[in-house]
C-alpha cells in the first residue's frame, strides 16, 4: 500500500537556520516509531547566506548531507574544511562521536539540502567520514548514490538501506528501483508527479510497504530521492538526532500534525 504524507508543517526556525522534520514512521496510521526500519529521519535544511552552525557532537547517527541547492562548508576535528554542493556528497558515519559545524559565506546562495538520518546497525561504531564526488547521470534515470558497506554504492551507510535520486522531466515515466524485501520511501524535494496515480508536489513524501513495481509519472520538472529500506534490518535508536527522546511515536504525532496543518493555513504559512 502507498501511503502519502503531505509537506510536513514541522519546522524549527533557528533565526537565519530553519530545518522542516520529516518522519517516515509518521506516516502510517497506528506506527509506534517515528522512523521505519534504519530510516530515521529527513529533515530538509535552509540556511541562509552567512550563517553558522557552530560545532556540535553526534553519536550514533549515519548521516548524509544531499546538496542540490547552494553550498555546504563543513568543518570537523578529523577531516578539516570540507565543501559539499550539486556536485559533491558527504556521509558522516557519527559512530561513538563526531563533531562538526556548517556554515555559509555571506556571498554564499542560500543553502537548501537534505540531511538524512539513518540508524547504524549496532551502537558505538568507529567514526567516519566520506566526502567526494558525484557522478552525473542523464534526466530521467536514477543515480545510486548510497548502500550498505558491502555493496556497490560509491558510499555507504552502515545498515540495510540505499539511496537513489532522480532528475525527471515533465511528461516522462520512471519506474521506482526496487530490491526483493526492501520497502520504498521517497521525498519530492521539488517539482510535481504522480506516483501510483496519487499526486506529490514539492516537500511531499511517500512509503511504498511492499517491494513491487512502482511508478513515477512527472507533471512538471520534479527532483526526487528514494530509499530502500530493509524494514527488519536491526537498528539502535540511540541517535542524537534521529532519535532524539522528543520525537513522538506516529500515533501521538498523526492529531498534532493535523493541528499544525490547520494552524499554518490560518496563518497562511507554508
Amino acid at each position: 500500500m502507498l501511503y502519502r504524507g503531505a509537506k510536513s508543517p514541522v519546522v524549527r526556525d533557528m533565526g537565519g537556520f530553519r530545518v522542516r522534520l520529516n518522519m517516515p514512521g509518521w506516516l502510517l496510521p497506528r506506527h509506534r516509531d517515528h522512523g521505519y526500519g534504519p530510516l530515521a529521519m529527513v529533515a530538509e535544511t535552509i540556511l541562509d547566506p552567512g550563517r553558522l552552525v557552530a560545532m556540535h557532537e553526534h553519536r550514533n547517527d549515519e548521516i548524509l548531507s544531499w546538496v542540490p541547492d547552494g553550498v555546504m562548508r563543513h568543518d570537523d576535528r578529523a577531516s578539516g574544511k570540507l565543501i559539499t554542493d550539486r556536485a559533491h556528497l558527504m556521509v558522516m558515519n557519527a559512530g561513538q562521536s563526531f563533531w562538526h559545524s556548517e556554515e555559509t559565506l555571506p556571498d554564499d546562495p542560500p543553502l537548501r539540502m537534505l540531511q538524512i538520518l539513518v540508524r547504524p546497525r549496532s551502537l558505538d561504531l568507529p567514526a567516519n567520514i566520506q566526502h567526494g564526488p558525484i557522478t552525473s547521470v542523464p534526466a530521467n534515470h536514477w543515480r545510486h548514490l548510497v548502500g550498505p558497506e558491502d555493496g556497490d554504492a560509491p558510499f555507504f551507510l552502515r545498515n540495510a538501506i540505499d539511496v537513489y535520486d532522480l532528475r525527471v522531466e515533465a511528461g516522462a515515466a520512471v519506474t521506482f528501483p526496487r530490491t526483493r524485501g526492501r520497502h520504498l520511501y521517497f521525498y519530492l524535494f521539488c517539482g510535481a508527479a504522480k506516483v501510483g496515480g496519487v499526486g506529490f508536489a514539492d516537500g511531499d513524501q511517500g512509503l511504498f510497504a511492499s517491494d513491487d513495481q512502482l511508478e513515477l509519472v512527472a507533471v512538471r520538472n520534479a527532483l526526487l530521492v528514494a530509499f530502500l529500506i530493509d524494514p527488519n534490518a536491526p537498528v539502535v535508536r540511540q541517535g542524537t538526532i534521529g532519535d532524539h527522546p522528543k520525537i513522538p511515536p506516529a500515533y501521538l504525532a498523526r492529531p498534532l500534525l493535523h493541528v499544525l496543518r490547520w494552524r499554518n493555513r490560518l496563518l497562511g504559512k507554508a
